[in-house]
């Protein structure tokens, strides 16, 4: 049976299938939603204890000598200095590459001076800053990097790491990324804590970072007291093709996404029908090796998908629908093409890019958007952890100038007190 099914977005069958594959919900189980609610409300009403409780609960870890989860610096530093001096020397170079991008984000103040009327955007970072990380048997220092160097650069004065159990290459990533502390925990409690704050966990302005369907849905519920990154759903990718691309290379890109996890999205969209029969052969060659195999297989199984399109027209038409958080161009004149897409949270262009050049080293963020929200949202960047404040300056001449325009307007909403305000700049009675 082929991994991945076929659709052909001109045959009037195979609608069901199109709406199918570009419907990505978000929601969650109405059973998650109820037990992360009653999380948020007891640790926001009885803070370090009941994170004591559901941290022992759920992950089996006990508190430390002094009662609490963070990790000691000096105890954090010895132990990413454990890494191994390859695995440091490429996360020194990606965490280079990732924050010279991100400086070059840093947006300046905006100032307009216009007969008496002094405007001004003034920009500023965000005092702290929460990131969540996966831990346990996973380890992301990649995403460490990825969120830590932007509000590090933005100016961001603290940063506090949460991760249930961090390996080693997690700590050192932090340690380069100017972490500022780290608590083990994790879940919805450690979302709560960070969003309410606790005795020993200080409450943040914002938190960013992947997490499983828990952590997603405690972000969701914690936003407007804090602000969050997004909300992520499972991790995605479309790859453009043409008839002169290599099978093995798209096969190996759609396996980097389908091994993420087994709610992963892989979807190849070719001109070429005959291209398909020579992907279904790799991936199954490929497979063969893979220490991830049931999990790819697995995501590949239930989401893999093949859309063949008559024209690169179709397949632009096709990539701006499904708004992609990863989108791969592996076609001839790949720039032109990468013009006219619109909806990606990420454009991989040309044979040679690769999504994983995006998720390590290319230095551009891999915190992106996922389904379907590329079509409004961005990937995170240095303006994600900074924030703009309106300041409004008249001289006398320019209050008493707009004073009667003001009160047209406010009288026009009913907002009798406004106008009474302006007019008394220009002389009027209260």
């Amino acid at each position: 049976m082929p991994l991945l099914r076929t659709v052909r977005p001109d045959d009037p069958a195979d609608a069901p299938a199109l709406a199918a594959l570009l419907d990505r919900s978000t929601t969650s189980a109405d059973d998650v939603e109820h037990a992360v609610r009653a999380i948020l409300a007891d640790v926001r009403g009885r803070g370090d204890a009941a994170v004591r409780e559901y941290t022992e609960r759920f992950d089996q870890r006990a508190p430390g000598a002094d009662g609490g989860y963070e990790l000691p610096r000096e105890r954090w530093h010895a132990i990413a200095d454990t890494v191994a001096p390859r695995v440091r020397q490429a996360l020194d170079h990606a965490a280079a590459r990732i924050r010279a991008f991100h400086e070059r984000q840093i947006e300046p103040d905006l100032e307009v001076d216009d007969g008496g009327v002094r405007l001004v955007l003034r920009v500023t970072p965000l005092a702290r800053v929460g990131l969540y990380v996966p831990g346990g048997t996973a380890r992301y220092p990649s995403s460490v990097l990825m969120t830590a160097i932007p509000a590090r650069v933005a100016g961001v004065r603290e940063i506090v790491m949460v991760t249930p159990g961090p390996s080693p290459e997690t700590l050192l990533a932090a340690k380069l990324a100017g972490v500022d502390r780290v608590f083990e925990l994790g879940g919805a409690q450690a979302v709560a804590a960070l969003a309410y704050g606790t005795e020993t966990v200080p409450r943040v302005d914002k938190i960013v970072g992947p997490g499983n369907q828990w952590v997603a849905v405690a972000k969701r519920m914690v936003y407007g007291e804090v602000d969050i990154d997004a909300v992520a759903g499972p991790s995605e990718v479309l790859i453009v093709a043409d008839g002169d691309a290599a099978p093995a290379w798209i096969a190996a890109d759609l396996l980097a996404q389908a091994e993420h996890d087994v709610e992963a999205r892989a979807i190849l969209v070719t001109t070429d029908a005959a291209l398909v029969a020579r992907v279904e052969a790799e991936l199954e060659r490929q497979l063969a090796t893979l220490p991830r195999q049931a999990i790819a297989r697995t995501a590949l199984e239930r989401y893999g998908t093949a859309v063949v399109v008559a024209s690169m027209d179709a397949a632009v038409a096709i990539a701006n629908r499904y708004a992609p958080e990863h989108l791969e161009l592996q076609c001839d004149d790949a720039r032109a093409v990468a013009a006219r897409l619109t909806t990606a949270g990420a454009i991989f262009v040309g044979r040679w890019a690769s999504e994983a050049t995006g998720d390590y080293l290319a230095g551009a963020n891999h915190v992106l958007p996922t389904g379907g929200a590329a079509r409004y949202a961005s990937p995170l960047g240095t303006y994600d952890f900074r924030k703009r404040t309106s300041l409004v300056e008249y001289d006398e001449a320019a209050a008493r100038r707009h004073a009667a325009d003001i009160a047209v307007l406010a009288e026009v909403e009913g907002l009798d007190a406004h106008g009474r305000s302006a007019r008394m700049r220009d002389g009027g009675d209260a």
